[in-house]
Order: structure tokens, then sequence, then C-alpha cells
């Protein structure tokens, strides 16, 4: 994997100077003394977006040139024949409005399923896609208190009911589940198997030339701790053994000027990191096709638990909400999932934290309102 290259690069002294870092990993890299904090000049990344900048231990290590956002994929004409208020930014479905949304569409028989998540998609997608929605019930994968423990948060009270109401969309048929095909969650929405369908920025030009102004992409539900979608995506560092970093420092500022992040945009169609640059491209600028998106990343971007621990803590959590998607008692699964990660904790020594109280510049967890 790229990881274990990346690790035995740094073991062997051999890491190339600038390294491409996935934003949820970049601490335990910064952690392992793989990076160093970059030097920027002072307001570099003043107008940038929350979730393109990759800060541990109070320290900026990463800056993403691009984010992605998640919404969720909807017809206005699908929405309208059924009643179905649309929702908007500020006023998001709340778990019953979503709920009774998706037993409605299930309903109609128009649908082999209302809801398309992606659980064909494995790997990051889980944690990136998913923990947002626990997030939003109140739960998380690691307490950002302190982040030397999963005990409450991933197995609390707020997690476990969304664990359960995570289960209940596959024992009642609302959405495919673990075997579901790949090919569908690539053109289903689109082949009309799916009513909705949670998915990112990257697939909605696809949708968008199938319906037309029919397309929607709407805001993340609020189950009751606001709405939430997950934020970082690849970002550039400068890596420890390098014998040119004041170099590397000098490409990333210069790549991260406006024209450059629009050209990136418009290149690979992900969210420009800036209001400016959006308003350069194409899709994100105002009244874009896609100028949602940045509006989505911005109100609603939430980090993944910027710790080290993260690395374990993912796979730890992709396999609790595979298991509870497959039928696993909800209570026993998140268990489970806080021994696990409480191990891996305890075996990295806390992964340089203490147990005392970190401060927001590190806790970093609903980026969007600081």
């Amino acid at each position: 994997s790229y990881n274990e290259s990346i690790v035995a690069a740094a073991l062997a002294g051999d890491l190339p100077d600038i390294i491409d870092v996935d934003g949820p990993v970049m601490p335990n890299w910064a952690w392992s003394g793989y990076m160093v904090p970059l030097q920027l000049s002072d307001g570099a990344l003043d107008d940038f977006l929350p979730g393109a900048i990759g800060t541990w231990n109070g320290e900026v290590y990463s800056v993403g040139l691009w984010d992605a956002a998640i919404g969720m994929f909807a017809r206005r004409s699908v929405l309208e024949a059924n009643g179905i208020r649309i929702p908007t930014l500020d006023d998001p479905w709340n778990l019953d409005e979503f709920d009774a949304a998706l037993e409605t569409l299930q309903a109609t028989g128009d649908f082999e399923y209302a809801l398309d998540l992606g659980m064909a998609w494995t790997g990051e997608w889980y944690p990136y896609a998913f923990s947002p929605l626990m997030q939003s019930f109140g739960g998380d994968i690691i307490d950002r208190s302190t982040f030397t423990t999963a005990e409450g948060a991933i197995n609390g009270d707020e997690a476990i009911a969304f664990g359960e109401w995570w289960q209940s969309l596959f024992d009642r048929g609302l959405a495919p589940g673990t075997s579901q095909d790949g090919a569908d969650r690539d053109t289903g929405f689109i082949d009309g198997k799916y009513a909705l369908q949670w998915n990112g920025n990257w697939a909605a030009l696809g949708a968008l030339d199938a319906f037309g102004d029919d397309m929607l992409y709407l805001p993340a539900p609020d189950f009751g701790n606001g709405s939430r979608i997950g934020a970082a995506s690849w970002q550039f560092g400068v890596s420890a053994n390098s014998e040119h970093q004041d170099c590397g420092f000098a490409f990333i500022e210069h790549a991260i000027q406006d024209e450059y992040l629009a050209a990136f945009s418009n290149g690979i169609g992900l969210v420009p990191a800036t209001a400016s640059a959006a308003a350069l491209t194409e899709n994100y600028a105002p009244g874009g096709a896609l100028e949602v998106f940045y509006e989505l990343s911005n109100a609603q971007g939430t980090l993944r638990p910027p710790t080290p621990a993260y690395l374990s803590a993912a796979l730890t959590f992709e396999k609790a909400l595979a298991d509870i998607a497959n039928g696993a008692d909800v209570i026993d699964a998140l268990d489970a999932a806080a021994d696990e990660i409480n191990a891996d904790i305890e075996a990295n020594g806390g992964y340089g934290f203490d147990g005392s109280v970190v401060g927001p510049d590190i806790q970093n967890d609903a980026i969007a309102n600081q």
C-alpha cells in the first residue's frame, strides 16, 4: 500500500522532498517523524477551507490544493412527486424527516432501494462518509477531549443510537448492504435503482449530465448534533529527511496561489481550497453547476479525528459498521471497537497524548464553526 511504501522509504531515509498525504493520515506521519512543520508566509492560509489545512500538535504540516465534499444526490421531480420537502443548508432534514422520506420512497416500488450509501466502497470511504453521521448523532471514533480513549465515544449512548439506526437501514431493506455490486454503486442512481445516493462531488457531473436541472445535491441530515460531512483530502507536505526543505516550502507556497488552485480544480474536478480560487473555476464559481459543494465543504466539513491513532482506528471503525450492517449485535460490535482502539493507543504510549484535555488547535472537531 501507499502507506507501507512511505514507511519503508522513511526507514531507509529515502523519502522524496514533497510528500502527498491523505489528510487524516498526516498526524500519524508527523508523529512518526516523517514530516516537518511547514514554513509559509504569514496569512498564506487565511482564506483556505479548514479541511485543506493539516494541523498536528498546533502546527501546520500539510496543505491541500483542493478538498472533497459529500452530498445527498436526489432528483427534484422524485421528491416533489412524493411530497418530500427539499432541505437546505439552513434547514436540513432531521432524523424523523429523513427516515420518513426513506420509507416513503421505498414504498413507491419505483426503486430497488431508497438510499445508496456506497457500501461496495470499502477502506477509507467508511470513516470518511459514515463517521460524520455518527458524529451528528453525538458519537465519534475517539474521545476528542483527550484523544487517549474511544470509551464513551464509539460505544456511548449516542453512538449506540446511531448503530441501531444504521442497522435498521439494512433490516428494513432501505439500502443495499455490504454485498452491493460495485457496478451498481457506480451507476445505480443514474440507472434509477436508487432514489437517493450518498456520494461525492467527483460523481456530480455524471449525474448532472443524466438528469440536468432535475438534479439536486442536498446537505447532510441533522441527526441532533449538527449536519456533518467529511473534510480533508490529499495534501502536500515536506519530508523530514529532505535536504531541500526550503525549496519544498517555497514550492508549496507557490502552488497554493489561486490561479493554480483553480487549474487543479478544473483539471481534476475537486473543490478549490479557497473561495477566490473557486470564483475562477467553471463549476464552483457563483452560479456554477457544483457551487453547492464548496458551500457544503465550508459549512458542514468535519475532520476525522486528527490523531496518529486514526490510521488504526479507521480500520476498526470500518469493521464495526460492516459487522453491524451484517446483523451483529450493535453494543457488542461497538464495545469491541472501543477495546481495539484503546489497545492500540495504549500500545503506542498514547501517541503523544498524556490524558489531559487538549486545545482546539489540536481537537479541531467542528472545524466549520471555529
